[in-house]
Protein backbone atom coordinates (compact mmCIF):
# COMPACT_ATOMS: atom_id res chain seq x y z
CA UNK A 1 0.00 0.00 0.00
CA UNK A 2 1.03 3.27 -0.80
CA UNK A 3 2.19 5.83 2.40
CA UNK A 4 0.25 8.97 2.77
CA UNK A 5 1.12 11.90 1.29
CA UNK A 6 1.57 15.15 3.75
CA UNK A 7 -0.85 17.38 4.06
CA UNK A 8 0.80 20.67 2.54
CA UNK A 9 0.78 23.51 5.22
CA UNK A 10 -2.24 25.92 4.96
CA UNK A 11 -4.52 23.28 3.03
CA UNK A 12 -6.21 21.68 6.13
CA UNK A 13 -9.13 24.36 5.80
CA UNK A 14 -10.02 24.45 2.44
CA UNK A 15 -9.68 20.71 2.59
CA UNK A 16 -12.23 20.85 5.90
CA UNK A 17 -14.09 23.35 3.70
CA UNK A 18 -14.78 21.33 0.66
CA UNK A 19 -15.68 18.24 2.54
CA UNK A 20 -18.36 20.11 4.63
CA UNK A 21 -19.57 21.61 1.18
CA UNK A 22 -20.28 18.22 0.06
CA UNK A 23 -23.01 17.98 2.61
CA UNK A 24 -23.39 18.29 6.26
CA UNK A 25 -21.30 16.48 8.54
CA UNK A 26 -19.67 15.50 12.32
CA UNK A 27 -16.03 15.91 12.90
CA UNK A 28 -14.94 11.91 12.49
CA UNK A 29 -17.43 12.17 8.93
CA UNK A 30 -15.28 15.12 7.84
CA UNK A 31 -11.91 12.93 8.66
CA UNK A 32 -13.67 10.13 6.59
CA UNK A 33 -14.80 12.18 3.66
CA UNK A 34 -11.75 13.90 3.19
CA UNK A 35 -9.69 10.11 2.93
CA UNK A 36 -12.57 9.25 0.75
CA UNK A 37 -12.25 11.95 -2.01
CA UNK A 38 -8.33 11.87 -1.98
CA UNK A 39 -8.96 7.92 -2.34
CA UNK A 40 -7.07 7.05 0.56
CA UNK A 41 -3.92 8.96 -0.29
CA UNK A 42 -4.68 12.03 2.64
CA UNK A 43 -4.80 10.99 6.34
CA UNK A 44 -5.75 13.96 8.63
CA UNK A 45 -4.94 13.25 12.19
CA UNK A 46 -8.06 13.92 14.56
CA UNK A 47 -5.42 15.75 16.83
CA UNK A 48 -5.05 18.67 13.62
CA UNK A 49 -8.60 18.41 12.33
CA UNK A 50 -10.98 19.36 15.53
CA UNK A 51 -8.88 22.62 16.42
CA UNK A 52 -9.76 23.14 12.84
CA UNK A 53 -13.27 22.70 12.92
CA UNK A 54 -13.49 24.81 15.88
CA UNK A 55 -11.49 27.63 14.50
CA UNK A 56 -13.27 27.63 11.20
CA UNK A 57 -16.58 27.32 13.21
CA UNK A 58 -15.37 30.49 15.05
CA UNK A 59 -14.69 32.41 12.01
CA UNK A 60 -18.35 31.66 10.82
CA UNK A 61 -17.14 29.77 7.35
CA UNK A 62 -18.70 26.68 9.28
CA UNK A 63 -22.13 26.28 11.39
CA UNK A 64 -22.79 23.43 13.90
CA UNK A 65 -25.53 21.90 15.71
CA UNK A 66 -26.04 18.62 17.81
CA UNK A 67 -27.00 15.49 16.43
CA UNK A 68 -26.99 11.74 16.58
CA UNK A 69 -24.30 10.10 14.80
CA UNK A 70 -25.21 6.68 12.63
CA UNK A 71 -23.95 4.71 15.79
CA UNK A 72 -26.57 6.31 17.70
CA UNK A 73 -24.18 8.85 19.62
CA UNK A 74 -24.17 12.42 20.22
CA UNK A 75 -22.07 14.52 17.18
CA UNK A 76 -21.57 17.95 16.48
CA UNK A 77 -23.03 18.16 12.70
CA UNK A 78 -21.27 20.89 10.77
CA UNK A 79 -22.30 22.67 7.45
CA UNK A 80 -21.16 25.38 5.40
CA UNK A 81 -22.24 28.68 6.12
CA UNK A 82 -22.48 31.59 2.89
CA UNK A 83 -19.05 33.44 4.29
CA UNK A 84 -17.61 29.62 4.05
CA UNK A 85 -18.29 28.79 0.77
CA UNK A 86 -17.11 31.99 -0.64
CA UNK A 87 -13.93 31.01 1.07
CA UNK A 88 -14.02 28.25 -0.42
CA UNK A 89 -14.29 29.29 -3.69
CA UNK A 90 -11.54 32.21 -3.28
CA UNK A 91 -9.16 29.53 -1.45
CA UNK A 92 -9.54 26.91 -4.60
CA UNK A 93 -9.27 29.54 -6.86
CA UNK A 94 -5.56 30.71 -5.28
CA UNK A 95 -4.78 26.86 -5.12
CA UNK A 96 -5.55 26.32 -8.69
CA UNK A 97 -3.63 29.62 -9.91
CA UNK A 98 -0.44 28.31 -7.35
CA UNK A 99 -0.44 25.07 -8.85
CA UNK A 100 -0.19 26.28 -12.42
CA UNK A 101 2.70 28.45 -11.57
CA UNK A 102 4.50 25.40 -9.51
CA UNK A 103 3.52 23.01 -12.51
CA UNK A 104 5.25 25.67 -15.13
CA UNK A 105 8.32 26.08 -12.96
CA UNK A 106 8.76 22.49 -12.74
CA UNK A 107 8.67 21.64 -16.42
CA UNK A 108 11.48 24.27 -17.42
CA UNK A 109 14.29 23.67 -19.12
CA UNK A 110 17.80 24.64 -19.24
CA UNK A 111 16.95 26.20 -22.48
CA UNK A 112 14.33 28.05 -21.23
CA UNK A 113 16.18 29.87 -18.74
Amino acid sequence: MAKSLELVQGTLDMLILKAVSLGPLHGYGVLLRIQQISKQRLEIQQGSLYPALYRLEHQGLLAAEWGESENKRRARYYRLTPAGRRRLQSETAEWKRMADVMASILRATPEEV
